[in-house]
């Protein structure tokens, strides 16, 4: 199981539209995937199922028992360990760990559990690694690929989630609030994987442990304006900052020169279009951009539209399995 957490602590650049759509296509390809939709707002969740079945997940009652907020409720009440629900299923290789904006009460209980670790507490190593132990045995046996969506802050729910993570994949709108995010992030993540380093030697023995690796695995360029196949004038400044200050703050590399543009930095693994004439379409029939079909309003220059994001999705999944050292050669088309 590789896993792969998708963040930006600006919101609004689009990272759960991204996850949702690479779960999709890493499913498509045959990938087994489990798409875990850690943030409270839970927005992945309602991008996947349709109003009936959220209203089943989340009943009146304080249950939950299928998502997240109900698999760590025992912890949060202080009876047990992680219950783990059923996996959602979507498709065929395609599962979900539905959200739930119950989770934001774990915040709290997390907060506390990160410097209790210090002394070795078991409790409290239990609270921290429950998100991750939560993917691990849902994913247990049949995903090779666990994509995290997460909340845009920088707070306890969100690091107990990022230590989860192998690889950190960042979606960025070009624009000054998403260079100050980066900014902010790189920082923190160095932190972060610097103390659950250390921490991981105080846990509990028989504890399954998550390796707190974070490693950045690059950006995406999300929801750019476009004419004549390039960037806007009022974009593609913000866009040739984005290379440095990413080698800067997040790789903790030093800069080259010369310093590459987007296209041609390596760190760069894709450049998505606003599909904002598919993405009506696709909410209403309640399925990914690149599998829309005449029956669903996709005709005539959206024909070519939806094929382009195929294209599009099918690189840049292509290139993020690259990095967890899952190769899509022989994957079906």
């Amino acid at each position: 199981m590789k896993t792969i957490a998708f963040f930006n602590n600006k919101g609004g650049v689009g990272k759960t539209s991204l996850v949702y759509h690479l779960a999709w296509m890493f499913a498509d390809q045959g990938i087994p995937v489990l798409a875990a939709d850690l943030d409270p707002q839970a927005n992945l969740t309602s991008m996947f199922l349709d109003e009936e079945r959220l209203e089943s997940l989340w009943p009146d009652d304080d249950e939950h028992s299928s998502t997240v907020y109900g698999a760590v409720r025992p912890i949060l009440r202080g009876l047990g360990d992680v219950a783990v629900p059923p996996v959602e299923w979507i498709a065929k290789d395609l599962g979900l760990l539905p959200g739930d904006l119950g989770l934001s009460s774990f915040e709290d209980k997390l907060s506390d559990a990160w410097p209790r670790c210090h002394n070795s507490d078991e409790a409290s190593f239990r609270s921290m690694t429950a998100l991750f132990r939560l993917m691990e045995q849902m994913a247990n046996g049949w995903a090779r690929l666990v994509l995290i969506d997460v909340g845009p802050n920088l707070g306890a729910i969100n690091r107990a989630a990022l230590i989860a993570a192998d690889r950190v994949c960042l979606p960025l709108a070009p624009d000054l609030y998403s260079l100050q995010g980066l900014k902010n992030l790189g920082p923190t993540l160095a932190r972060w994987r610097s103390t659950w380093s250390s921490l991981k030697e105080k846990a509990p023995k028989g504890l399954s442990l998550p390796s707190g690796n974070m490693d950045p695995c690059g950006y995406v360029v999300m929801q750019h304006s476009m004419r004549d196949s390039r960037p806007v004038k009022a974009y593609s400044r913000w866009m040739d900052k984005i290379p440095p200050v990413y080698r800067t703050h997040i790789r903790a590399q030093p800069l080259l020169d010369p310093m590459p543009k987007v296209a041609d930095d390596p760190n760069c693994l894709a450049q998505l279009k606003h599909y904002r004439s598919l993405m009506p379409l696709a909410m209403e029939a309640h399925k990914p951009m690149f599998e829309l079909k005449p029956a669903d309003g996709a005709i005539g220059a959206h024909v070519e539209a939806v094929r382009q994001c195929r294209a599009d999705f099918l690189r840049l999944a292509t290139a993020i399995a690259a990095s967890v050292g899952i190769s899509m050669e022989n994957s079906p088309a």
